[in-house]
């Protein structure tokens, strides 16, 4: 269960990240001002990402305390050197390429100004065993408190990529079987929606791939992920195949009344499948095949054929076959997923 429906996971661990790292560093009578800065940047998404991550901004905190205390011991508390430890040590994370730790180093940085007034050298390491504390308390937070677990984000987003692709399918072949086909079609909007939604759940299951190198899965669990990759690429080629009918030379004249009928029935049935699950009418497919070979038959025939400019009824009952084909992968792929209980 989530901590609360408004309060995130990530935002309890980082308050009690920042809590545990300040009473360290009361503890040690460290200031933590430095250390809560790297705890907070350094909960991130996953574990692996938190320890990756570490590696990369500890040197750069190092960096960025190091041009502080030199511009510090040059020119004192000045203006000089806000902007001369700020701008080399951006410069210098860059060159280097520790951009993860570019933030947390030029925020060392500056920070570090106004605190430091003698001991140059014992100051820098004391920044440094700060830094240290805040990365290691964070990236041990973010393991052992409220594990990140992204199958209950993973879940919903599948059924929501489901309802807006069973939405999308019927409104784009009912706007090319409307009578005014070119103009129904342009009239649909970006499907950029769907598409970003696809590529979010790609990437909460390579967080949760990640995750598992720290938080091994059950084997229901790595029989369920296998699964819904399956399921989520036969989605993405869904989304590929409408895109394609869009794309499509259209002309006001393609279909006889039967025709259409044939084609929304089967966009119907689709659209049942999608949002239910249930198995594609075998009939309605049937007579879409039929419709298929009728188009390529009467295309093959003409005396201008020719592959590359396939007449756009062929096109559309292709891609709508192809959709059909995939959602029976998509069925198949989940007849043995059972959902995962999430804790995160």
């Amino acid at each position: 269960m989530k901590p609360s429906h408004f309060i995130g996971s990530r935002v309890v661990k980082t308050g009690v990240a920042v809590f545990l790292t300040a009473w360290i560093c009361e503890l040690f009578h460290a200031p933590a001002v430095f250390a809560v800065i790297t705890a907070i940047v350094t909960i991130e998404p996953t574990v692996a990402d938190s320890i990756r991550k570490g590696f990369i901004r500890f040197p750069a905190s190092a960096i960025g305390a190091a041009y502080s205390v030199f511009f510090i011991y040059l020119f004192g508390n000045s203006p000089i050197t806000y902007a001369l430890a700020a701008t080399l040590t951006i410069v210098t994370c860059f060159r280097l390429k520790l951009h993860a730790g570019l933030l947390v180093a030029t925020l060392t940085a500056v920070a570090m100004i106004e605190v430091i007034h003698s001991n140059y050298f014992i100051s820098f390491l004391i920044r440094l065993g700060t830094t240290t504390i805040g990365l290691v308390v964070s990236t041990a937070v973010n393991m052992f408190v409220l594990p990140p677990d992204y199958t209950s984000h993973i879940t919903e987003n599948m059924m929501t990529i489901r309802k807006r692709l069973a939405t999308r399918i019927k409104k784009v072949f009912y706007a090319v079987t409307a009578e005014q086909p070119i103009t129904a079609v342009h009239s649909l909007h970006s499907s950029d929606d769907v598409y970003k939604k696809i590529r979010q759940t790609e990437t909460l299951i390579q967080f949760q791939k990640e995750e598992a190198k720290y938080h091994p899965l059950t084997s229901s669990e790595k029989k369920f992920f296998k699964q819904i990759e399956k399921q989520l690429a036969s989605l993405k080629l869904i989304h590929y195949h409408i895109d394609n009918v869009l794309t499509t030379k259209l002309r006001n004249d393609l279909w006889m009344d039967h025709e259409k009928k044939i084609i929304r029935e089967v966009v119907d049935e689709l659209v049942d499948t999608f949002h239910h699950k249930t198995k594609l009418n075998q009939t309605d497919i049937c007579n879409l095949r039929e419709l298929y070979w009728r188009e390529n038959g009467v295309a093959s025939r003409k005396p201008d054929a020719n592959i590359a400019n396939l007449p756009p009824e062929l096109i559309i009952t292709y891609e709508l076959l192809t959709i059909c084909q995939l959602t029976n992968r998509f069925l198949e792929y989940g007849n043995n997923v059972d959902v995962v209980n999430s804790s995160d």
